[in-house]
């Protein structure tokens, strides 16, 4: 008895260190790319802060491929280090990290050798085209440090650092801050200054998370000791990183779809109040990527140890955890919808009767849009892929036809599109688990 409970106070332990850090390295992302546009606005104009956003989609597929690769990868090295196979764990590592360099290398060619061509694909505005230019080259140009960090900083934590990324990242933004101000407007670097800081602030990010490699207990390294396994490598990686890219990619999707249907059932106003509830949506994407990420790191090593009662405690723990943020964000929006919307500038009484009542819908909207997001890595850890595939795909894919059944049909009633679609994908889910159940009970054999 007392060797479980030490366990269970050491699974404990983990999670709230792994937990707090996770969220602190979304809170750093998420008030550096705000910030980031604040001083780009400030010191340049608002071209500057249109191209930033016009290369969004590239820097979303960047965001992909690095989920993809670094987040499925340290899945494996997390499950390969609870069996404490370091061989296997070492050798995932180095496809890794080789993975995420070449993939950024493509990237840096594009820029050289099409620059012009990238950029308007993005932008067919002949006053965004030069500005988004010279930002999206230099971005490109610096594609394999992005890469590079992403991938590392999951890497790292699986491996017992996780508060050395998050003092990674925190340093990672604050250099690319501080240096958006002296290339922009001391070096007269223009739009071009500000992606250059962002790709300094990665490189100086690497450099301090490498420091993990020095400390004693550091598992990872390059081994080529199983490379006649490395088709089936990049298979495992690809088939656990697969779920959260397909996520990121659909989400990609409907943003723009749903940008589409708004403007045109709600015109202006309703393109504003649409993204109110988006930014609503980062809150409440600080606390869910902070639990998803430590249940992906700690959840992998259980089941690599075959450790079914810690995997429990820490799902446990990571519902508890989203319940009670989710509650007290949803209070808080309910509590002071108009002050919210008049931080970001809502003056127009019209527009701010209508954003109080959009955000106050999409606060209830976003608390099953956490389970479900929450209850696909659990699939994925139990080794339900199908189901986890599933979860990903329609998380944002279930969006999109109600959004546009409901703009037709009841467009007063638009705000409520996301909410309706949630509650249909979570019967949708519940139903097919209970089918999955079924078909196991009459053929347990397949």
């Amino acid at each position: 008895m007392p060797r479980v409970q030490t366990e269970q106070s050491d699974i404990t332990k983990q999670f709230w260190r792994f937990l707090w850090s996770s969220i602190l390295i979304a809170l750093s992302g998420c008030l550096g790319n705000v910030v980031d546009a604040i001083i780009v606005g400030n010191l340049i104009n608002e071209d500057a802060v249109s191209a930033i956003n016009l290369s969004r989609p590239v820097i979303q597929f960047m965001f992909t491929i690095a989920t993809l690769i670094g987040t499925g990868a340290s899945m494996v090295v997390g499950f390969y280090l609870g069996k404490r196979d370091t061989g296997r764990a070492r050798f995932t590592f180095m496809q890794s990290m080789l993975g995420s360099l070449a993939v950024g290398l493509v990237l840096t060619a594009v820029a050289l050798l099409w620059p012009a061509q990238a950029a308007s694909l993005l932008c067919s505005n002949e006053h965004l085209l030069e500005p988004t230019r010279q930002y999206l080259n230099v971005m490109l140009m610096g594609a394999p440090a992005y890469m590079l960090m992403w991938s590392l900083s999951s890497m790292v934590g699986v491996d017992g650092s996780p508060r050395l990324v998050s003092v990674a990242i925190l340093i990672d933004n604050a250099v690319n801050l501080g240096l958006d101000i002296v290339f922009i407007k001391y070096f007269g670097w223009g739009i071009a200054g500000s992606s250059a800081a962002t790709v300094v602030g990665h490189v100086v990010g690497i450099a301090i998370m490498l420091w993990h490699f020095r400390y004693a207990n550091c598992k990872l390294g390059l081994s080529w000791k199983h490379a006649d396994s490395l088709w089936l490598s990049w298979k495992k990686i690809i088939s656990q990183g697969a779920p959260l890219a397909l996520a990121s990619i659909c989400l990609t999707l409907l943003l723009f779809s749903a940008n589409s249907i708004v403007l045109s059932a709600k015109a202006r106003m309703g393109i504003f109040v649409f993204a109110l509830c988006m930014n609503l949506l980062q809150i409440y994407n600080l606390f869910l990527a902070g639990t998803c990420r430590t249940l992906q790191s700690l959840g992998s090593i259980q089941v690599g140890k075959n450790d079914a009662t810690g995997l429990r405690l820490i799902i446990s723990k990571c519902m508890r955890f989203i319940t009670v943020a989710m509650i007290i964000t949803c209070v808080v929006v309910w509590a002071w919808p108009q002050g919210i919307a008049e931080l970001f500038g809502c003056k127009d009484p019209e527009m701010l009767a209508e954003s109080v009542h959009a955000l106050r819908v999409f606060a209830l909207s976003f608390i099953p849009f956490c389970y479900i997001y929450v209850l696909m890595i659990i699939y994925k850890l139990y080794g339900h892929h199908r189901m986890a595939l599933f979860i990903s795909l329609a998380l944002s894919l279930t969006v999109i036809p109600v959004l546009w059944v409901v703009a037709r049909v009841a467009p007063q009633a638009i705000w409520y599109s996301y909410l309706i679609a949630y509650v249909i994908e979570a019967v949708l889910i519940y139903l097919l688990h209970k089918f999955n159940r079924l078909q196991f009970a009459l053929h347990p054999s397949a």
